[in-house]
C-alpha cells in the first residue's frame, strides 16, 4: 500500500474543492467540472496475468503480439487524488479461483492491488483532505455472484461508513462539508438498488473510436441533440484500440496513442463549460491522466473558476509552468 505520509503535499492541487469561490459550494456537483481517469486502475496491471474470459478471443492472440495496447500503465490512485482527479472508473473482477472476499481490478487483464487496498488507500486520503469529494464509479463486475456482490458492499459500508453520501441527497459542497460526506459511489448492477448508501450507474459518453476527431464529434453531437442528464454523467476524451487500429500500428502503444491526440483533445475541453444548461458538462475523463504532467487536470478545474481571477484555485492554475509543478496557493 501506499504510504500517505509520503505523497502528502507532493503535487498541486490536492485540495482544489475547498478553494473554490464562495459562490460554487452551494451548486449541486453535478454542476461542475470535475476531472476523472478512465479505467483508473491501470497503473498495477499483473503483466503476468491471463487477458479475462468475458474479452473477445481476438484481443488475447494480439495480447501475444502487441501487450503494450493490451497493458496500459497510469499514475497511482494516491497520485491521481494528489494531482486533482476526483472521479475514480474501477472495473472490478473476481478470480474463479480465489476466495469470495477477494476482490481485484481489471482492464482486459487483473491488476495486483486487491480492491479492499486500493479502497483502503482512498479511505486513508480522504482522512487528510476533509473538504474533498470523490466520486466512485464501480462496474464490470465480471465473474461475480450475488454473495460476493452482497460482500463487497458490506465492505464499502464498513470502511467508508458516514462518509458515503446516499443517493437520496441533491450534493454541494456545502452540504457535504456540513455533514461529513467525501464519497460518492455508482454501483453499476442491480445488487446496489437496495442500499440508499450507493448510487446508480452514471452514463459515460463513450464514443468507442481511434480517431480523436471522430471522439470530439461524438461529443458534440450528444451534447447538442441529447443534451446533459440531471445528475452525474461523464463525457470520456479516452481512445478505443480497435483491432484494425492495433494491426495498423504494431509498433504503437496506447499511451503514444493517447499522448498523440492529447492537445487536439485538451483544446477541445478549454472550450467547455460546467453548469445546468443542455450543453454543460459535468465529468472530464480520460486515459493517462499524467501524460501532460497535470495539465489536462488543471484545464478541467480551470473550467469552474476562469472568471474568479481572484481565487486560490485561479491562482494554482496561473501560476502553473509546463516545466514543474507549483503548489496551489493557500
Amino acid at each position: 500500500m501506499v504510504d500517505v505520509r509520503k505523497t502528502l503535499n507532493s503535487s498541486s492541487c490536492s485540495d482544489w474543492m475547498s478553494q473554490l469561490p464562495a459562490g460554487l459550494v452551494d451548486v449541486p456537483l453535478w454542476d461542475l467540472a470535475i476531472p476523472g481517469s478512465h479505467d483508473s486502475m491501470t497503473y498495477c496491471l499483473d503483466k503476468h496475468s491471463h487477458i479475462l474470459h468475458s474479452q473477445p478471443k481476438i484481443l488475447r492472440i494480439l495480447d501475444r503480439i502487441v501487450p503494450c495496447f493490451i497493458r496500459p500503465c497510469d499514475l497511482v490512485v494516491f497520485r491521481q487524488l494528489e494531482s486533482g482527479i476526483r472521479f475514480l472508473d474501477l472495473r472490478i473482477a473476481h478470480k474463479p479461483k480465489d476466495s469470495d472476499e477477494s476482490f481485484f481490478f481489471a482492464h482486459g487483464i487483473y491488476t495486483l492491488v486487491t480492491v479492499k487496498e486500493a479502497l483502503s488507500e482512498v479511505a486513508c486520503w480522504l482522512e487528510h483532505h476533509v473538504k474533498e469529494v470523490v466520486i466512485i464509479s464501480l462496474s464490470a463486475f465480471d465473474d461475480m455472484t450475488p454473495v460476493q456482490h452482497s460482500t463487497l458492499i458490506d465492505f464499502l459500508k464498513r470502511i467508508f461508513d458516514k462518509k458515503l453520501c446516499p443517493k437520496s441527497e441533491i450534493p454541494t459542497l456545502k452540504k457535504c462539508w456540513t455533514h461529513g460526506y467525501q464519497l460518492v459511489v455508482s454501483y453499476a448492477d442491480q445488487a446496489g438498488s437496495g442500499h440508499a448508501e450507493l448510487w446508480p450507474e452514471f452514463q459515460y459518453w463513450w464514443a468507442n473510436e481511434s480517431d480523436p476527431n471522430l471522439v470530439i464529434s461524438y461529443l458534440q453531437r450528444r451534447k447538442e441533440t441529447e443534451g446533459r442528464p440531471d445528475c452525474f454523467f461523464i463525457a470520456g476524451l479516452n481512445l478505443t484500440e480497435d483491432v484494425r487500429y492495433i494491426l495498423q500500428h504494431p509498433g504503437q502503444s496506447m499511451r503514444s496513442m493517447t499522448l498523440r491526440a492529447f492537445s487536439l483533445l485538451l483544446g477541445w475541453v478549454k472550450q467547455q463549460r460546467p453548469g445546468s444548461e443542455k450543453t454543460c458538462l459535468n465529468i472530464i475523463c480520460a486515459d493517462f491522466v499524467g501524460i501532460s504532467r497535470d495539465e489536462f487536470i488543471r484545464i478541467v478545474i480551470g473550467l469552474n473558476i476562469q472568471q474568479e481571477e481572484g481565487s486560490p484555485a485561479a491562482n494554482c492554475l496561473l501560476h502553473y509552468k509546463q516545466s514543474e509543478i507549483k503548489h496551489c496557493v493557500k
